[in-house]
């Protein structure tokens, strides 16, 4: 048997994890799968994306954290996916994380367990490489059924049409300007990133070798590749960056970071980076080609529910609030992923009407459950239940709405209102309103 042989699923359906041999199989199964328009219609953007992972060097991914499913009639490749390593923050605490990616199954396999199989494995190589949770994007309930719920905002912002766009006075100068980032630049960058992921619960950490592959090792036209610009003062000094793809989506040209340097105004930055981007988006072509594909003529700032240039951009250049999707979460070990947080979760206490807590919660998911015991505002220990809870100090959480209270996606009285079955004393409202208040995050992945 071959080494990398994981499991004989039958029917001739082999699992393995992926070898150099398997790079244009891949990038010709993933373009079909994943076109938005069709198997027949294969997505050359994916190709870069897939040669990129498999042959280019990445920092956090290897050949063989593909698996794929192989018929082994024909030596074709019929379901596929990937395991993505990455650092999020939550709080300013840095998790490890496994991203599973590139999901697909081909149309005549699919309704066989070919990705619940493959989820198992990715799973099991998640908690051996030490990962705290995994996150993944995609279509609605889908990932539901392994285990994720949708708990953490993703993208959102505002867009408008270039016509919006705030003119430059006639005869002046464009005070800032953008240039594209080099590895000179990652400190400045990673300085003025850190310092906006205060912002934010969960925001994903970029050391200097993931920024250097954004920048200069990643393979151009892919469907991950993104522009990384500085924002220079006319002086050449640098005060921000942003990032945008390059590519458009539709009609328009998407921003997926902007940040400031402390003591820099917003009000007099947006506007020229506003200009940049409407020039910026006549040199790309859209991310499908096709023959009625739309003219360029938006901008959208996709910068998660909320961002220090939102105050100004929403009330006239760019007006129309697009509603945040949601990235699925899997936390598999509640206790340790408590443990790990405790600083962040002591710290909001300490800043509560319960400062100085001493005494214990009970969390009841209806067939488990946490037990959390602090003492004088010290998470002093958690552990999972599985027999009824003491009803004083219990709140109740249909299973998995929990991690959206974790995850600043709702809080308490939203989750409340939402499922008649969650609800619980006054004492463990409190506490819990302490420990979890709602929060944005803004996460831009690894990939």
């Amino acid at each position: 048997m071959r080494e990398n042989i994981l499991q004989d699923l039958g029917n001739g359906l082999i699992l393995r994890s992926a070898t150099a041999a398997d790079v244009e199989s891949l990038a010709e199964f993933n373009s079909r799968v994943h076109s938005d328009i069709g198997w027949d219609k294969p997505d050359p953007h994916m190709v870069h994306w897939i040669r990129d992972l498999m042959l280019n060097p990445h920092p956090t991914f290897r050949t063989e954290d593909f698996l794929v499913v192989e018929d082994t009639a024909t030596g074709a490749i019929v379901s596929s996916t990937n395991l993505i390593a990455q650092t999020w923050s939550y709080g300013g605490i840095e998790i490890p994380v496994g991203r599973p990616e590139l999901v697909g199954t081909h149309p005549d396999y699919r309704n066989r367990g070919l990705v619940r199989a493959q989820f198992a494995v990715l799973h099991r190589w998640s908690a051996e490489r030490g990962h705290k949770m995994q996150g993944i994007t995609g279509i609605p309930y889908y990932y539901r059924q392994f285990g994720y719920e949708m708990a953490v905002d993703m993208h959102g912002g505002y867009s408008g049409p270039l016509t919006s766009v705030p003119r430059l006075a006639d005869g002046a100068a464009e005070p800032y300007r953008v240039r594209q980032a080099t590895a000179a630049d990652i400190p400045f960058i990673q300085q003025v990133e850190a310092h906006a992921a205060k912002r934010h619960l969960m925001r994903c950490v970029r050391d200097a070798a993931l920024w250097r592959y954004e920048i200069e090792e990643r393979t151009r036209g892919g469907t991950n590749t993104f522009f990384v610009g500085i924002i220079a003062a006319a002086s050449g000094a640098p005060v921000g960056y942003l990032v945008h793809p390059e590519t458009l989506w539709g009609d328009a040209l998407a921003l997926w970071a902007y940040e400031l340097q402390p003591g820099v105004s917003w009000w007099e930055v947006t506007p020229g980076v506003l200009r940049y981007l409407k020039e910026a988006g006549t040199t790309y072509r859209p991310y499908f080609e096709e023959d009625d594909a739309p003219p360029f003529a938006r901008l959208t700032l996709m910068l998660g529910r909320e961002h220090p240039c939102y105050p100004m951009v929403s009330q006239e250049w760019l007006p129309q609030f697009r509603k945040p999707y949601s990235w699925y979460v899997r936390v598999p070990d509640l206790p340790d992923f408590l443990r790990t947080v405790a600083p962040v979760l002591e710290e909001r206490l300490a800043r509560s009407a319960l400062v100085g807590y001493s005494g214990e919660l009970w969390l009841n998911f209806y067939r488990d459950g946490l037990y959390l015991v602090f003492e004088k505002g010290r998470l002093a220990d958690v552990q999972r239940w599985d027999s009824p809870a003491n009803t004083v100090t219990s709140t109740e959480f249909p299973p998995l709405t929990f991690l959206q209270l974790l995850f600043g996606y709702r809080s308490l009285a939203e989750l409340m209102a939402a499922f008649p079955d969650c609800g619980g004393r006054l004492e463990a409202r409190l506490l819990l309103d302490a420990l979890f208040p709602k929060q944005t995050s803004d996460v831009w992945p690894v990939s």
